[in-house]
């Protein structure tokens, strides 16, 4: 960034990149207008040419090939991106004195979707640390010149709505990401001192995504996935549809057929408890368009979920195999998913495909992978859930599916569809009824407790508060007993800390989740959980933070 100034005569520059942007941004807005309307490749085209000599050009077509690159998980996908966002990098640099501000933020946003790419790729601890350094550069630049537009009266020129709409999605999206990490996970990655304020990045991110400007749709799909998915997977699983809804609707209309708008329209229907409605939007992402395929893998996940909120076993095996087929996020994963759905068919019941839950069980730790050098905690916990099949004469997982969709917050999913929790409580019923009637052994007592667990949830989405608070309780009543799941006991407690906030009983809640948060560690999904109790205790307005962390908090604006 220090050498942006050309040395050219200002006046003149001013004059001809005035022009030159204008086509810049106009061009690129129609590439994303191609890539919202599936065609994919038609928008890297429009945008190849110009790739070496415009930042825009140059940061869109990374961005285009960044978002391919999470959806495959391919190393040679990850990799291309990684280098087409460094490229994009030097472009900002050899940008001219006059173009400063737009080569400031957009240098910003490739250090940023550049750290992404280092989480995904890398495979040491040393690359994530320079992953998080980048993260803080560009929090840095950005908020240098969020400053900068708010003290100075910038000249307003027709291309100052993209320079806003930058610095919004930049600004918003710290605010919003770092207010969902708990305290000790942002030390992790240097922010110590530092948290988001939700509502600032929430409120940036909608000017964003209502204006016109090359970062609506990126403004647009945060917010969307924080509204169907993040408040879920690390929140409290109260996903705001209405809002979700209302941001949809002018992207629905314009683009009627966009794969990646129907794919949340499906997950909007799915929170409502609409799965047949959902069902079918997913299924019209997949008719959409046939060019990513990746597309398609996201629609075949949210499938799988929804027919296991209707019990409808076998079709929800039928995506988990399609996935073990053609994706690369989590093979281990897939192939336990399909295992668990074998597993939950009646014994005298035929198996599509003639397969075999016990082989399948066996083969799931065959497929471990590492991202920045860890394996997905997902997949450790199918494969620490799958080691008990190893056994000569293996005991098998009581409710192994049921056990996942909780790992998922899939119990929030049906809680506006009483038929569909009336449907999970009766698996539970029998899977406990099969339990008594086998003979005691190493796993019973944790295999009874994840039942209680499960059974609390659905209990308390019939309304049955007291009956959910007794079934938490014999889990917490039986943590000396608890063998291998441990996660088991944190998890009461955050379930039955929520609980006591529907009850309005606040300082029970409070002492509950910090006791979740402090007193257990190293057990499976950890930090997921930590999200929660963050989550739930930012929710009571009552989070200090850690109780070693005395650092004072610094807020992103």
């Amino acid at each position: 960034r220090e050498n942006m100034s050309n040395g050219k005569d200002a006046n003149a520059a001013e004059n001809s990149s005035q022009m030159t942007l204008k086509e810049c941004l106009d061009e690129c807005m129609e590439a994303l207008d191609l890539f919202l309307n599936n065609h994919f490749n038609e928008s890297l085209e429009k945008l190849r040419p110009r790739v070496n000599e415009s930042m825009y050009h140059a940061l869109i077509y990374a961005t285009v090939l960044e978002m391919q690159a999470m959806m495959t998980f391919q190393p040679e996908d990850i990799s291309n991106a990684g280098n087409t966002m460094k490229s994009a990098q030097e472009v900002c640099q050899r940008s001219g004195w006059s173009l400063q501000l737009h080569a400031e933020v957009c240098y910003a946003e490739c250090q940023l979707q550049r750290a992404a790419l280092t989480f995904l790729q890398d495979e040491n601890m040393v690359s994530f640390i320079k992953g998080g350094i980048k993260v803080r550069n560009s929090y840095l630049i950005y908020k240098e010149l969020h400053s900068f537009i708010k003290s100075h009266s910038c000249l307003k020129g027709p291309s100052h709505v993209h320079l806003e709409g930058g610095i919004s999605f930049g600004i918003g999206a710290f605010n919003l990401t770092l207010s969902l990490f708990p305290p000790r996970i942002l030390k992790v990655l240097e922010f110590a001192g530092f948290s988001g304020d939700k509502e600032y990045g929430l409120s940036l991110l909608h000017d964003g995504a209502t204006g016109i400007n090359l970062r609506s749709m990126l403004c647009a799909l945060l917010l969307l996935c924080y509204y169907t998915f993040l408040t879920f997977i690390l929140g409290t699983g109260e996903g705001e549809v209405t809002e979700a809804e209302k941001l949809l609707k002018p992207f629905l209309l314009r683009y009627p057929r966009g794969a990646i708008f129907l794919f949340f329209a499906g997950r909007t229907e799915e929170i409502k408890g609409n799965i047949d409605e959902a069902v079918a939007l997913f299924e019209d992402g997949c008719k959409a368009q046939q060019a990513w395929k990746q597309f398609h893998h996201m629609c075949y996940w949210e499938l799988m979920w929804c027919f296991t909120y209707k019990r409808a076993w076998k079709m929800a095996y039928f995506y988990a195999d399609l996935l073990s087929k053609e994706s690369r996020w989590s093979k281990a994963m897939y192939v336990y998913m399909k295992a668990a759905y074998l597993s939950m068919l009646h014994e005298d019941e035929a198996r599509p495909f003639g397969e075999d839950e016990v082989e399948l069980f066996r083969q799931v730790s065959t497929f471990k992978q590492k991202i920045a050098g860890k394996s997905p905690p997902t997949e450790k916990f199918a494969i620490r859930k799958a080691r008990r099949y190893k056994a000569h004469c293996p005991i098998r997982l009581p409710v192994p599916v049921l056990e996942m969709m909780y790992m998922w917050n899939g119990f929030s999913m049906i809680s506006m569809r009483p038929e569909l929790t009336e449907g999970m409580m009766q698996t539970l019923v029998e899977a406990e009824l099969t339990l008594q009637e086998s003979p005691d052994n190493e796993y019973s007592v944790d295999d009874r407790c994840v039942i209680h667990l499960l059974r609390g949830l659905c209990l308390k989405n019939q309304g049955l508060l007291q009956a959910a608070e007794d079934s938490f309780r014999k889990v917490l009543s039986s943590e000396k007993k608890i063998r291998f799941d441990h996660y088991l006991v944190p998890n009461c407690l955050v379930e039955l800390g929520l609980l006591y906030i529907d009850q309005g009983r606040r300082d029970e809640a409070i002492k509950l989740l910090h006791k979740a948060r402090q007193n257990y560690k190293e057990y499976s999904m950890e930090s997921r959980t930590q999200f929660r109790v963050h989550a739930a205790l930012a929710k009571l307005k009552s989070d200090p933070g850690e109780e070693e962390d005395t650092t004072p908090s610094v807020f992103i604006k």
